[in-house]
């Protein structure tokens, strides 16, 4: 074999062996970059407006007697729709957030024509309309313990128009005060067909939302309430993503605003809750806010004894109402806010003083006291006042955990032991108070009917310390506290004894006729109240005490917030609200 050819052959076999080499070789490990772990992005802080408040307890309807608190009116602006607002000089405004118009369309009868938004619905979906108005009108006739009634008590009929969107509304007499009807709207199909019908109606929350702000979280527990932005509302969204209110007494309220965890705080507070927010310094605004509501002790004139003018007078007599006013405001901006007239509150522009002088009730007084229970047949014996032989034993009633109607009922309680009258106090649930305890029916002579079955044990009540509410329409206010239930109209005789038309049992058919000319406007306010003013003193029923009021202190780092319109707060801009410097 040649030189050449032992070299092709060498080549070949080496070449053979690299092959077999390389198919029996794992490959080469690949080289790749370090893999990063990634995570989702962290949540975003949502924007949040803290709100200081000294309680979040009871019910949360603004339309029940029961629910009264600043909380209460504050969800209601947040949460559910009105037709009219009050604008920041007081006036009705309409709400075009709701409503394209509403207007007076006839005069006979009396027609109010109201235009809903097309796309105004609750947060479940279901539209609002006609039927919201209807379910509220007729809860605020028929049910006891509601808010100013007396307007939708003129109420002849509601017609829908449009697909629901129009509602016609007509009136049995003209009604001046229209515009204050219908807000704080209710979800009927929620609420019609529900366990517990209006007397369960936001007992515990909110089953649907139709303004800016939904509820996320309500834990009375801890004293927290979260509302976020309502994704479903049509209109301007809230600017923030949520408000929270958090209870806390008046020292830490204080804190928290010095802190910065809490923007601005709305609360009830005494002389130290007042020094305690003045203390915080320069950067913080203090307010006193009137709320629509009045102290007020009823002497109702129901049952054996107070059904006698002269008992009424003579424990009238006996109070000292300056002592119920200091235990009451405990000097805090209450105590500003004496209330020396019958009808309109101390925060109304045309209020002014009506109140008898001298004499009761404006002072005590033991020994007119005396004369009048000595001529209604009662006689002191041992220190007790007595009639034929039996105390003259009276049931005082404050709505239980409510301030300060607990304290006041209290300290009245106290008056009465010590002038010999055999008084005793109950703080009932204030819805069970309201719906039942204070509307036992009353038959003719004020006596109350004979109790049925299921209420045979309830006891009944003679002084009622509560709040009355209060409004912009003065002439509503009038015909809620002191009217009577209106009569039928159709053929059906009036039962032998009707549910009182106020909690304070009071109807007098004397006045009757002029506070219905003032409701419908035939005789205007002022000379409807020189008249009625003296008589209503004169009855002894209604003691009014003090307009109840807020403190409001706002902080630095919020914008957008002011005390808002008289008896309607702060609420009603806070879809401007934003965290920043003021």
């Amino acid at each position: 074999m040649g030189a050449n050819r032992r070299a092709a052959l060498l080549l070949s076999t080496l070449c053979a062996a690299v092959l077999v080499a390389c198919t029996n070789t794992p490959p080469p490990p690949v080289v790749t970059s370090p893999v990063v772990e990634t995570s989702a992005p962290p949540e975003e802080t949502p924007s949040q407006v803290v709100i200081g408040i000294d309680a979040i307890t009871g019910g949360y309807n603004p339309h029940n007697l029961a629910d009264s608190s600043t909380v209460t009116s504050a969800l209601s602006q947040l949460l559910l729709p009105s037709v009219f607002r009050q604008a920041s000089d007081g006036a009705r405004q309409l709400d075009k957030t709701l409503m394209t118009s509403a207007e007076v369309v006839s005069q006979e009868p009396f027609t109010v024509a109201y235009e809903i938004r097309p796309d105004a619905s609750w947060s479940d979906g279901a539209p609002i309309a006609v039927e919201d108005f209807i379910y509220l009108a007729d809860a605020m006739r028929d049910e006891t313990g509601a808010v100013e009634p007396a307007g939708y008590r003129l109420i002849s009929g509601i017609q829908p128009g449009e697909g629901g969107k129009r509602v016609e509304v007509s009136f049995s007499e003209p009604y001046p005060g229209w515009q204050t009807l219908f807000s704080g709207l209710l979800p009927a199909h929620l609420f019609k067909d529900a366990p517990g019908g209006w007397e369960g109606a936001l007992e515990t929350s909110f089953p649907a939302y139709g303004g800016p702000f939904s509820i996320k979280t309500l834990d009375r527990d801890r004293g927290e309430i979260i509302l976020e932005r309502n994704e479903r509302y049509w209109d301007k969204p809230a600017a923030v993503d949520q408000l929270v209110f958090r209870r806390a007494d008046q020292q830490g309220l204080a804190a928290a605003m010095r802190s910065g965890n809490d923007q601005f705080a709305l609360a009830r507070t005494d002389a130290t809750g007042v020094q305690l927010f003045d203390e915080l310094g320069e950067g913080f605004d203090l307010h006193t806010l009137a709320r629509p509501e009045v102290a007020s002790v009823l002497l109702r004139p129901t049952g054996e004894a107070l059904s006698d003018d002269r008992v009424r007078a003579g424990i009238a007599a006996l109070l000292d109402r300056n002592k119920l006013i200091d235990e009451g405001t405990g000097g805090g901006p209450s105590a500003g806010l004496r209330a020396d007239a019958q009808v309109l509150a101390p925060s109304s522009p045309d209020y002014a003083s009506t109140i008898p002088q001298p004499g009761p009730p404006s002072a005590a007084d033991a020994g007119r006291a005396g004369e009048l229970l000595t001529s209604a047949g009662y006689t002191k014996e041992s220190g007790t006042w007595r009639k034929e032989g039996r105390p003259l034993a009276l049931v005082i009633a404050a709505p239980a955990e409510q301030e300060p109607y607990v304290s006041v009922a209290e300290e009245l309680v106290s008056q009465l032991v010590a002038a010999g009258v055999d008084a005793r106090a109950v703080n009932p649930p204030p819805r069970e108070l309201y719906s039942e305890q204070l509307a036992v029916p009353v038959q003719d002579g004020g006596m109350p009917a004979p109790p049925e079955e299921d209420n045979a044990g309830a006891v009944g009540v003679d002084i009622a310390v509560v709040p009355r509410p209060v409004g912009t329409d003065a002439a509503s206010m009038l015909a809620s506290t002191f009217g009577c239930r209106p009569q039928r109209g159709d053929s059906v005789a009036q039962p032998p004894a009707e549910v009182p038309a106020n909690p304070a049992a009071f109807c007098d058919e004397e006045l009757q006729p002029l506070v219905d000319e003032a409701l419908t406007g035939r005789t205007p306010m002022p000379e409807a109240l020189a008249e009625l003013e003296p008589a209503l003193w004169e009855r002894n029923v209604v003691i009014p005490l003090f307009q109840l009021a807020d403190t409001m202190v706002i902080g630095p780092g919020v914008s957008g917030v002011s005390p808002g319109p008289a008896l309607a707060g702060p609420f009603g801009s806070a879809v401007n609200w934003t965290r920043g410097s003021k």
